[in-house]
């Protein structure tokens, strides 16, 4: 049997990476993540020194075999982007065990086609049921009835239905924003004038948590962080656009409302209290752990994204009552997710990523977006107030961003080599393994070198 051209086999490898990539940064990954991830595989299948670049929509890799040779060049678009941690968290498993060297090329690929290829345990409907519950949660969380609970998850449910069509017929993601910003606002606004007593605001600031969800607000700042500003600047656009968005389509529900006499009642921002803390923790619990569940996050994770983010937002309630500005209070509960991320991902087998951006989804700044909304909908005095609510909105947005990469750079450092292997790279790691040269490799290395010391002696 003839043996196999090298050059057939760093095509297949080169391949493999870029597919790795690709379903890397389409889940949300960060570009020093992605880059650090391809290289590494690179690596374990035997291609050093390969040159990777990574853009928001495509990803290319380069090996020269020899330096009189030309260099084998391949690209790949990303074409889709969508919140699939079960994907994630099976690529990240078989990233490891490649460098490992319990896969070899072959395997690797039949694994990964086999990956992509697969369905969900969920169903559909079991997904637009969890967006459902985790409006739900924040209605409770931001002190809702009842009622507003119920609304809440309705509206969610439409909203889900709806972009899921829209998603379908190919429709770009600012306008399934607008959609479901005009759905939450209509649907609220139309309960609260009948005799139900009713909040809609309430139940407004929790789908627009929903909607803010998805929006790669982490992304786009830890590749500012790290070095990739075409990427970040992208990323920034992308979740800028998509915040556009929903003001776009909450502002047409309240004007729509206002013109046909509606009243639209703005909500004021309050501190937490000691009252509701309760509730506040419990809201916060089922907003994070139905968030995960939506995003086909493992079932052994769910119960502790839940627990972290209880424990964030009792940080956080607790340090906005002696009056800590709000952003530095979500900063610092920011912090603590990005802290214990790392250990709880580690433990249970799931990617770091997982863990902390469902956790600070009950955080989002939803309640500041409408209230900004609706002072700017009033107009007159009320303009410079909603202006305002609207600089807290992305300050709130950064400190999130922000306290949670700081947590992973405290809670994961830089390895020897890691360091070596990412050299023009800085910044933690969300996803993939922090030891990137395969580990058995290592220790045969040891052992020649003890085994060679042995003779000597």
């Amino acid at each position: 049997m003839p043996e196999e051209s090298p050059v057939r086999t760093y095509t297949q490898t080169l391949d493999f990476c870029l597919r790795v990539g690709e379903l890397l940064l389409s889940s949300g990954a960060g570009a020093a993540d992605v880059t650090a991830s391809m290289q590494a595989v690179a690596r374990a299948l035997g291609m050093r020194n390969v040159d990777v670049d990574i853009t928001f929509i495509s990803l290319s890799m380069s090996y020269q075999i020899s330096q009189d040779e030309p260099p084998l060049i391949q690209l790949r678009q990303v074409k889709q982007r969508a919140i699939d941690y079960e994907h994630l968290t099976r690529v990240d498993h078989l990233v490891r065990a490649v460098l490992r060297e319990e896969l070899d090329l072959k395997q690797a690929r039949t694994e990964l086609g086999r990956i992509t290829s697969s369905g969900h345990d969920r169903p559909r409907w079991a997904i637009t049921l969890g967006w459902g519950v985790m409006c739900g949660g924040i209605g409770l969380q931001l002190g809702g009835d009842a009622a507003v609970v119920a609304i809440a998850f309705l509206a969610a449910v439409v909203i889900d239905r709806l972009q899921l069509r829209m998603s379908r017929q190919r429709y770009p993601a600012f306008y399934q924003q607008v959609a479901g910003g005009a759905v939450a606002t209509i649907i609220a606004l139309a309960v609260a004038a009948t005799p139900l007593a009713l909040n809609p605001s309430l139940v407004v600031t929790a789908n627009i948590i929903m909607l803010l969800a998805g929006i790669g607000f982490m992304g786009a700042l830890q590749d500012a962080l790290t070095g990739f500003y075409i990427t970040a600047g992208a990323r920034l656009t992308e979740a800028l656009l998509a915040t556009a968005g929903i003001i776009g389509g909450v502002s047409g529900g309240i004007t729509l409302a206002s013109a046909l006499g509606a009243d639209v009642p703005a909500l004021d921002p309050g501190r937490g209290n000691l009252s509701t803390l309760g509730l506040t923790v419990l809201g916060s619990a089922i907003a994070a752990g139905a968030f995960a569940y939506a995003s086909h996050a493992p079932r052994r994770i769910i119960a502790p994204i839940a627990l972290v983010s209880a424990v964030a937002m009792l940080i956080m309630q607790t340090l906005s009552v002696p009056g800590i500005g709000r952003a530095w209070s979500v900063a610092l509960a920011a912090f603590f997710v990005g802290l214990v991320g790392y250990t709880v991902g580690g433990r249970l087998r799931v990617p770091p990523l997982v863990v902390v951006v469902s956790a600070i989804v009950p955080m989002l700044p939803g309640l500041s977006i409408y209230r900004g909304l609706t002072l700017l909908a009033e107009g007159g005095m009320s303009t410079s107030a909603g202006l305002l609510a609207m600089v807290t909105a992305a300050s709130v947005a950064t400190a999130l961003s922000a306290g949670v990469i700081f947590g992973e750079y405290v809670a994961q450092p830089v390895k020897r080599e890691a360091a070596r292997l990412e050299s023009r790279l800085s910044g933690p790691r969300l996803v993939g393994p922090v030891r990137t040269r395969p580990e058995r490799t290592s220790r045969s290395r040891r052992s020649a070198r003890r085994g060679g010391a042995d003779t000597v002696g």
